[in-house]
């Protein structure tokens, strides 16, 4: 598939921040990827290099933030040559390509949700997608439709289904006073807590906790920016523990 133009559209939404969108690549070092890492949008793109090697033709444009959040977010990507327009929920970016070549030379299987293992470092690295996509459109074909209808030939389709999950988790917003007090668990040796959080703020405590019988308490704090753990133990001659990251 050797293109001069071409425009690629989907709706995807998750709560993973890495995850490989789009794939495809060619003989002539071609390639384009659309993927998450940490929670922002990056497309990398190659036109393809000279047989001597010496044009350096590799592109990587990011562009948005926080995209993991389960909300729809849209993608369009628009590209005539080497003039690229990104857009990415009606946020449009424009760019041009390095390099001197205008086509993209790809081989016949592009992928969707992931690329396949190639034996390069550069596929073993990447995570699949985990998450939901829509109205996932191709130089003008509807690709979600065809996938559906099983159109798609040949195609590899591992383990999709047609429709979306909703996750089970409940969020809780904290003002700077409201806390929530959840009841300790008495005569057990082990103290384990998980959670998710995302704040604007730099610090704040996230959460204490005493042990019982006087043995001390634990604490998870963020001061300027960075998570910090505080363990004071009664017991002991080194009775405070501090773990920062």
């Amino acid at each position: 598939m050797k293109t001069l133009k071409d425009v690629i559209s989907l709706k995807f939404k998750t709560s993973e921040s890495e995850g490989v969108i789009f794939h495809g690549e060619g003989q002539q070092g071609d390639y384009i990827t659309l993927e998450l890492k940490k929670a922002k949008l990056v497309l990398n793109l190659n036109l393809g290099i000279n047989q001597l090697g010496s044009i350096f033709g590799h592109t990587s444009v990011m562009t948005g933030s926080l995209l993991d959040d389960h909300h729809w977010h849209s993608i369009i990507i628009e590209r005539h040559g080497r003039n690229i327009n990104l857009t990415l929920d009606r946020h449009m970016q424009h760019f041009r390509t390095n390099g001197e070549f205008d086509y993209l030379d790809l081989d016949y299987e592009i992928t969707f949700g992931g690329m396949p293992f190639s034996g390069k470092p550069s596929s073993n690295s990447r995570k699949n997608f985990k998450g939901c996509m829509e109205s996932i459109n191709y130089n003008g074909n509807n690709i979600t439709d065809l996938a559906k209808r099983k159109k798609l030939e040949p195609s590899n389709v591992g383990n999709l289904s047609f429709s979306c999950v909703e996750p089970h988790t409940v969020p809780v917003f904290f003002n700077a006073t409201s806390y929530l007090e959840v009841p300790g668990r008495p005569s057990q040796d082990l103290f384990s807590v998980s959670f998710l959080f995302r704040t604007w703020n730099p610090n704040g405590l996230l959460l204490f906790s005493n042990f019982a019988d006087d043995l001390g308490n634990v604490e998870i704090d963020i001061n300027e920016g960075k998570v910090s753990v505080h363990i004071n133990v009664t017991q002991v001659k080194k009775n405070r523990i501090d773990i920062s990251s």
